[in-house]
């Protein structure tokens, strides 16, 4: 597997540009191996050298850590979901189980910028779920019942007050939870990096190509190198399948996302001088977007399934053209060109909007499968596989363990097939929202 690093990413290219990094080139053994140095990989090593302070921990990433979907994602860290199944009360227990992983999630990270001082522009301002359709408020007036059976603060919100709001009369209805953080998701994965124990070795650009179990031990094999460790962890979400882990059970989905330059003074003096906020789409395939800290506008509006994890740069070009779009709709009266940069990124969904979180074997771990939550979850679900992992117990694991699994997927072509399709209807649904 071949991974591509490239620069697009706005929230990446703000910070500072990372030295002393290893590519592995050498044989090497050590007691834990994890595979994927993104938030759920970086968490476990952390919490393992915590918990084992004398064992040998080596990360692997195929590409530069925490500069795939951690990195670039949106920066939601979410306490509830729309679109994933749970929108009426049919489903509450199920739904409740879900929201309490999501806490435990926001906890996790809280924790870690707690004891480590992190600036990740971390702010507690809520989330808006919001559509131009007015006809969605059948939606959100069942998502808000649902809300109100648990307990969750939150109020429904239309055209003048959402203008106020955001800066943008394009919305017509929106529900609001208070509970939704936003955050700088490369500060905050960035900081993890630098944060990692003295006994935990970081190896970047360094794909694995195959493993194998070989009595009590896992032999991995790199390009020119091999690893033999004790245990290993999978938390590579996305590319979860193309390694060949719980396939049946995953897949991935290509999104596309621009941020634009800072607005000026002026700029952001006409669209009424917003403060920082986050809407999610009402319908599936709508646009999530956001007015960052830094008066930046991020919108993310295409998902894909494509037989390529890696996307070129002329196709990334071509999916700007849709955010461009997505932006003077809501914001017609600022400048055309104002978009700085534009990335793609790779997230895990599996048919029911659950989570992969297992003991294969007494040897083989793996986290993954986030449904586009994986600030939260990923950090949690990477401490509690490492728990899990040196074979012990915690409250989160027996909460983690309620949660439904995912559902098998059907064979090949019948799920490009039926993942297609559904992205094609979705898509059309939602033509008015991207």
């Amino acid at each position: 597997m071949t991974i591509i690093n490239d620069n697009n990413c706005a929230w990446i290219n703000q910070l500072p540009s990372r030295k002393n990094i290893k590519v592995l080139n050498k044989n090497l053994t050590c007691d834990y191996l994890i595979i994927g140095a993104g938030f759920t990989g970086l968490s476990a090593a952390r919490k393992i050298s915590e918990l084992k302070k004398n064992s040998k921990i080596i990360i692997v990433d195929a590409q530069l850590a925490g500069e795939g979907a951690s990195g670039r994602n949106s920066g939601y860290l979410v306490d509830t979901t729309l679109n994933d199944g749970f929108n009426s009360n049919k489903e509450l227990t199920s739904y409740k189980i879900k929201t309490d992983i999501y806490k435990l999630g926001i906890e996790a990270v809280k924790k870690f910028i707690s004891e480590h001082q992190v600036d990740c522009d971390w702010n507690e301002c809520g989330k808006y779920f919001a559509s131009s359709k007015i006809k969605d408020e059948k939606k959100l007036l069942n998502f808000s019942n649902l809300l109100s059976n648990l307990g969750f603060k939150h109020e429904i919100l239309f055209k003048s007050q959402l203008n106020e709001r955001l800066g943008t009369n394009f919305y017509n209805i929106a529900l609001f939870t208070k509970g939704g953080i936003l955050i700088n998701p490369g500060k905050l994965v960035r900081a993890m990096i630098n944060h990692l124990p003295s006994n935990v070795e970081l190896f970047e650009n360094s794909p694995l190509n195959h493993w194998q179990k070989n009595s009590n031990k896992i032999d991995c094999y790199f390009m020119s190198s091999k690893i033999v460790t004790q245990k290993i962890i999978f938390a590579t979400n996305g590319f979860l399948r193309s390694m060949g882990i719980k396939s049946s059970y995953n897949f991935p989905i290509s999104l596309t996302a621009s941020m634009t330059r800072p607005l000026t003074d002026k700029e952001f003096s006409l669209i009424g001088k917003p403060k920082e906020w986050g809407v999610l789409p009402v319908r599936p395939m709508g646009a999530t977007i956001r007015m960052t800290k830094d008066r930046r506008i991020l919108i993310r509006n295409t998902a894909e399934f494509k037989k390529s994890l890696a996307m070129k740069q002329s196709e990334i070009f071509q999916r700007s053209k849709y955010q461009k779009i997505g932006i003077q709709k809501r914001f017609p009266i600022l400048p055309e060109n104002i978009i700085e940069s534009t990335w793609s990124g790779i997230v895990s969904r599996s048919r029911n909007s659950s989570q992969i979180f297992e003991k294969i074997n007494d040897n083989i771990y793996v986290a993954g499968t986030y449904n586009g939550s994986g600030i939260g979850v990923g950090t949690l679900f990477g401490e509690q596989i490492a728990i899990k992992c040196v074979g012990e117990k915690s409250k989160e694991i027996e909460i983690i363990e309620t949660r439904k699994k995912p559902n098998l997927l059907p064979p090949e072509p019948f799920l490009s097939i039926g993942a297609k399709a559904k992205l094609f209807y979705e898509r059309l649904r939602a033509k008015s929202e991207i």
